[in-house]
């Protein structure tokens, strides 16, 4: 597909608003800018980002929201797998760029684009994961990346845009802040070390309360569905567990993880709603399932995690884990219950009609009720043969 349209990945930012000068003066191109908003934009930042669109001269300019596709999509399977990368990450930006890159490669289509844009550079994750997705799904648009092509200062970028009479004030701020439903990551000179902690003024979110506050989670089949008591959905859940956590600067860590092109890389992140429901949702799990249920969950949870981050969501194993995560999760029904402290969060406990931590059978280190003591001799004489025959065996050997 060949033509002069182009579809712009436009968040308003200074890479992308040079990507839409660039293309449009150096390249001839018809520039198409698109905003997929998965949940990390209020509605003045919106408003903010489709004016300077408007005075960029952009053919137009479209906001897609996909919050509640972000959740059905993606974010609902890693809470049912309980996933963290590396035991920290909820995979806040991985699992974003995804939805956002799907859906640009659609809208491209619909357009009719034979060029489709984004503003990533050459040293990170995203460029592979807007890429693999545009490769598969609309193989014959032509990808563009200025920025990655180019290797740009930000110097040297706001210096091109005043020379075409492009007079946005584009602060260099001391932190990259990506926000988004499942989280916020944040950079700055302090991650690009092995040693240095973040300071308090880069994080998104500052300590408003200090006295602890008691919430209550429920989960209907794997999906928390009500707040407190109050029935909403998991978009809104997510949401009102943001700003409840954001609060107590709940959410904050340091995730270091291998990147897709094999480097290491290093970000903080704030997630409060992700790690919140997360943990909620393990602990009401390691009450109603049984062990090789969690056990194989554990297993293919991970991989669900580790494919996503490298972009292969589209890869059919995905949709296969997703099967199975799902069939998992329904007698993951009741409420769990938490207590919000500054920085920290306690699991209080769970209530649920499904629960096996169930005292008729015994009260574990006190009382057996559903055995006798010479059940159990039985049983672990039984148990026992294994063990025996291996090490009567591995005797006699050492002693021959």
């Amino acid at each position: 597909m060949k033509n002069n349209k182009a579809v712009l990945a436009f968040s308003g930012g200074l890479d992308t608003t040079y990507c839409a000068i660039y293309m449009a003066e150096e390249l001839g191109l018809e520039v198409h800018g698109v905003l997929v908003d998965t949940g990390g934009f209020d509605r003045a930042e919106l408003a903010a980002i489709s004016k300077r669109a408007q005075v960029l001269g952009m053919a137009s300019f479209e906001i897609l929201p996909r919050e509640e596709e972000y959740y059905r999509q993606v974010i609902k399977y890693l809470i049912f797998g309980n996933v963290l990368k590396n035991d920290t990450y909820p995979l806040s930006v991985s699992a974003e760029r995804t939805v956002q890159a799907l859906a640009i490669a659609h809208y491209a289509r619909q357009m009719g684009a034979g060029n489709v844009a984004h503003g990533s550079t050459g040293a990170g994750n995203d460029q592979v994961r807007f890429d693999l997705i545009f490769n598969t799904v609309i193989p014959d648009v032509a990808i563009l990346t200025p920025i990655r092509d180019q290797q740009l200062s930000r110097q040297q970028e706001m210096d091109y845009l005043h020379t075409h009479g492009v007079d946005i004030d584009f602060k260099q701020a001391r932190y990259s802040i990506n926000r988004g439903l499942w989280g916020t990551s944040v950079g700055g000179v302090e991650t690009l070390t092995s040693s240095s902690p973040l300071p308090e003024e880069a994080w998104p979110s500052s300590l408003q309360r200090h006295e602890p506050q008691s919430v209550t989670l429920t989960f209907e089949k794997g999906e928390p569905l009500a707040l407190d008591g109050r029935q909403m959905n998991p978009v809104q859940v997510i949401k009102e567990l943001n700003k409840l956590g954001a609060a107590y600067a709940i959410g904050r860590d340091i995730h270091v993880g291998d990147t897709i092109i094999g480097i290491k890389g290093r970000v903080g992140f704030e997630a409060p709603a992700a790690l919140l429901i997360i943990k909620a949702h393990h602990l009401l799990e390691k009450h109603v399932l049984g062990k090789w249920q969690l056990y194989w969950k554990e297993q293919l949870a991970d991989w669900y995690g580790m494919m996503l981050h490298e972009a292969q969501y589209l890869d059919p194993v995905m949709r296969n884990i997703e099967h199975f995560l799902a069939s998992t999760q329904q007698q993951v029904s009741g409420e769990v219950y938490l207590t919000l402290h500054p920085y920290r969060f306690t699991l209080d406990g769970i209530s649920s009609p499904y629960d096996l931590h169930n005292t008729a059978f015994g009260a574990y280190g006190e009382m057996n009720k559903a055995w006798s003591g010479e059940d159990v001799k039985g049983f672990t004489k039984i148990l026992a043969n294994g063990l025996q025959l291996y090490h009567q065996t591995k005797q006699q050997h050492d002693k021959s």
